[in-house]
């Protein structure tokens, strides 16, 4: 039998969880995996990938959405398994149970990860909700917005699992509705037909190296991350065997799907040129263009909705795998209190540091360390499902293809970055040696704990 940690039984740092409600099912489950991935990130993508693939960029989707898929495959074996709220971290520290300096690390940098990304949602909430008015560039306006909004969303987590859930459904599916409708009549309504598509495509097609497209793809993983929320509710979901798959593969269908209907709306309506040059208001000046004020308003409701389930989704996720990670030493104790099962604690330390980040700047260079940093993890997953492939029945076939494909994925992803932003990614090694020397002194700090207990 795995060792699961369900309620009433043993979790990893020991404890033993009392019977509790079940809140959230498949559609709230659904919806936090989402609400994790349609974020500000295909909007930032898309310039990038039209830049590089022109036309080309819906193939480079469905292949970034395969890589996903591939990362997908291990958490979902590891996540039934385990049933463990800790999701990344667990897993690894669970697997390799004797290293405490690698637990305490894949602790530092998955959180700090989520810290980045929550980060840029909120920037891009705020820009995006004063970008039709005159006040569009005031930097200060946009940071204090971030920061309401990152404060909002803690409070609706720490307030109550349950309404957490039906707000993450409404948003999220309402901005699906939305965003889906503003694409089609796009594609609809665009000044380029299909045959001039095609064509155009065909010429992106003669100039781009597969090197390129392939290099597109892993790109966009990040629009992708979030997948993995999932398992952080492990413990307030019902029928975990059954719904973690369903919604993990549910979600990343889905998002691979309005990802490419986004993109044939904006390269059908909206010149190449101005995609790149807006880049993450090219949807909304496309829709304006077509249909006025009325198509800019419905995408930045759509932008607004993205922004928002996406901070929700990961406030919630994150701050349940920092409270385990905090149980377990490698964190602050306080961060692991809980108040009806909720932690309040590392929820509002989330929302604290997020906003550190806004008012400090720099959001876009740590968006690069975030996107890094969840491949680099996601590859270690798969490395451990490999590990205990028997005991997950797990395909030995498919977890090697995933351990195959998340390395030339974060290959590719490090040679774009060494070879355009190299400055950019100087500043994230040098995260990298800051992170790794806290998750050194908690490792330091829970390894002579350890031995004092055991004599």
């Amino acid at each position: 039998m795995p060792p699961h940690t369900q309620s009433g039984q043993t979790s990893s740092n020991g404890s033993v969880h009392r019977k509790r409600n079940k809140a959230l099912g498949l559609p709230e489950l659904v919806a936090i995996a989402l609400g994790g991935m349609v974020g500000g990130g295909i909007f930032t993508i898309l310039g990038i990938s039209v830049s590089m693939i022109g036309n080309l960029t819906p193939i480079a989707i469905i292949i970034g959405g395969g890589i996903a898929s591939l990362a997908a495959y291990s958490y979902v074996k590891l996540g039934l398994y385990y049933r463990d709220e800790g999701a990344t971290y667990s897993f690894f520290k669970r697997t390799y149970p004797k290293s405490h300096f690698s637990a305490s690390a894949i602790g530092w940098f998955i959180i700090f990860g989520y810290i980045s990304t929550l980060a840029l949602y909120a920037y891009t909430f705020a820009s995006y909700a004063i970008s039709s008015t005159a006040l569009a560039d005031d930097v200060w306006l946009r940071k204090g917005i971030a920061l309401g909004i990152i404060g909002i969303f803690a409070l609706i987590n720490v307030w109550s699992v349950n309404g957490m859930g039906k707000i993450e459904d409404l948003m999220v599916y309402t901005k699906l509705v939305v965003l889906a409708v503003i694409s089609v009549v796009l594609m609809t309504h665009g000044s380029t037909d299909f045959a001039t598509f095609i064509d155009q495509l065909v010429l992106d097609a003669e100039k781009a190296s597969v090197l390129t497209i392939l290099i597109v793809a892993s790109l966009t993983f990040v629009a992708y991350e979030g997948f993995q929320l999932v398992i952080n509710a492990v413990n307030e979901m019902k029928k975990p065997e059954k719904n973690i798959p369903r919604a993990i593969y549910t979600a990343i269908a889905s998002a691979i799907l309005i990802y490419v209907v986004i993109a044939l709306g904006a390269l059908f309506a909206i010149p190449a040129e101005e995609i790149i040059a807006k880049q993450e208001y090219a949807l909304a000046a496309g829709a304006g263009n077509i249909l006025g004020r009325l198509g800019t308003g419905l995408v930045i409701l759509g932008a607004l909705l993205a922004t928002s389930s996406a901070i929700s989704g990961t406030v919630f996720g994150s701050s349940r795998q920092m409270a385990v990670v905090a149980s377990d030493g490698y964190f602050p104790a306080w961060l692991a209190i809980r108040k009806n099962h909720i932690p309040r604690h590392a929820i509002i330390t989330m929302a604290l540091l997020a906003g550190i980040l806004i008012l400090i700047g720099g959001l876009k260079l740590i968006l690069e360390f975030g996107s890094i940093t969840f491949l680099l993890v996601s590859l270690l997953m798969a490395v451990a499902n490999y590990k205990i492939r028997e005991k997950t029945q797990s395909s030995t076939f498919i977890t090697l293809l995933s351990i195959f494909g998340l390395s030339v994925g974060g290959a590719l992803i490090l040679y774009y970055e060494f070879s355009t932003k190299w400055e950019q990614m100087t500043f994230i090694l040098a995260l990298y040696a800051l992170l790794a020397f806290g998750a050194w002194r908690y490792a330091l700090l829970q390894k002579k704990r350890a031995t004092e207990t055991s004599h």
